[in-house]
């Protein structure tokens, strides 16, 4: 098959490489000058792990990422830890890793040029057309015609309008600050989540413990744009965890550059094909940042759209088969991170004091049952998933 992918990001190389390591002709535009990112870190977890290792790529995640050992939450007035998750006792061939994203979109853009992936740059993209074959048409004039595009252009899909009408994502009544600093506190391959009334913090260290990432949560009545593009100033940041222990304090002092963006809910999408088109990623399902799977769902979506692509029948059954497979589990994982921010967010108070003294002996008393509430997420396979016939 001559495939053209939209987007040069995880969800878009990653299909790339599965598809041209199995034989199609792929071209992937990308309207950037350059493939990179200077985003910050991300996790990926077991689930998403299974998919690099089935591409052959585990080895050199390995070499750029921090491996989790333990997920601490903590109180952010006091720096006590209210529960611990062990990630040391998930199975042996389980394994979490945070990661900078600029170094998995370079590892990824390297596997994709190794399987023989044509990357065109400087591609800006104004339409998709489905039919047989589909069409790009490009802000020039130019048209691409193709036996599959594949639109993994996230939120700002060329596609997802086209197959389902315009939606409104709507504010959440919450911004995201994020950053990166210097490792200078000693932290080694823990998650920490500092909790406090409306608000939270995550950290975790990347590069082999050289970095931190910092996403920093604030519920609010004034919204931001949505995107990764807006700075901010670290007084506001300072200013918004006022009263926090000296230990996370002395974290977000350590903050240069920041980054804050408004977090918006959009509806997975109803239709994520077309004649000979198909949306993955973020196109066809964002998620919140409060379950760490917006990569992960992009891996998992990668490798079942290259699978069903094997399957035999009209390109169309394919993928519908592709969609079938995927959105109760992406309907799922977006339900669930939308879920998760209220529980950090507690007011002071009894309620507050029962969770976390509930959470806290859980994992004390049963460790092994904290963590296999995430058996449905974490030990979730896409490589050993098959379709019906």
């Amino acid at each position: 098959m001559n495939i053209s992918v939209v987007g040069g990001g995880i969800a878009g190389l990653t299909v790339a490489t599965a598809l041209a390591q199995r034989g199609a002709l792929v071209t992937v535009f990308e309207q950037a000058e350059a493939i990179k990112e200077v985003g910050a870190g991300l996790q990926i977890s077991p689930n998403g792990l299974r998919v690099l290792r089935a591409l052959g790529l585990e080895r050199q995640l390995a070499s750029c990422s921090s491996k989790g050992k333990c997920v601490s939450l903590r109180r952010a007035e006091s720096d006590r830890e209210v529960a611990r998750l062990d990630l040391t006792r998930l199975p042996a061939d389980q394994s979490y890793h945070f990661v900078h994203r600029a170094d998995l979109i370079a590892l990824l853009l390297d596997a994709a040029k190794q399987a023989g992936v044509n990357i065109q740059l400087l591609q800006k993209i104004k339409a998709i057309e489905p039919g047989s074959p589909a069409t790009l048409h490009f802000e020039t004039g130019a048209q691409v015609h193709s036996d599959l595009i594949i639109d993994a252009a996230g939120l700002h899909s060329p596609l997802r309008a086209t197959l389902n009408g315009d939606s409104e994502p709507f504010f959440t009544g919450q911004v995201a600050w994020r950053a990166v600093i210097p490792n200078t506190f000693g932290r080694s391959g823990d998650v920490q989540v500092h909790m406090a009334p409306k608000s939270h913090v995550v950290s975790y260290p990347l590069r082999g413990g050289a970095l931190i990432n910092l996403v920093a949560v604030q519920e609010r009545t004034l919204w931001a744009d949505e995107g990764w593009s807006q700075k901010d100033s670290v007084e506001n940041l300072l200013a918004a965890f006022e009263g926090v222990a000296p230990s996370l304090r002395a974290m977000l002092e350590k903050v240069d550059t920041l980054h804050l963006w408004g977090l918006f809910r959009h509806p997975v999408a109803p239709n994520w094909h077309g004649e000979s088109c198909a949306l993955i990623g973020d196109a066809a399902h964002p998620t919140l940042p409060f379950l760490a799977q917006g990569a992960n769902m992009a891996l998992e979506d990668a490798w079942a759209l290259c699978r069903a692509l094997q399957e035999s029948g009209p390109i169309d059954l394919r993928l519908e088969a592709f969609q079938e497979l995927r959105h109760a589990r992406v309907s799922k994982v977006v339900k669930a991170a939308t879920g998760n921010a209220w529980k950090y967010h507690l007011p002071y108070g009894p309620t507050r004091f029962a969770a976390h003294l509930a959470l806290g002996v859980g994992s004390k008393i049963a460790p092994n049952l904290m963590l296999r509430q995430f058996d449905w997420l974490y030990g979730y396979d896409i490589t050993s998933q098959s379709f019906g016939k």
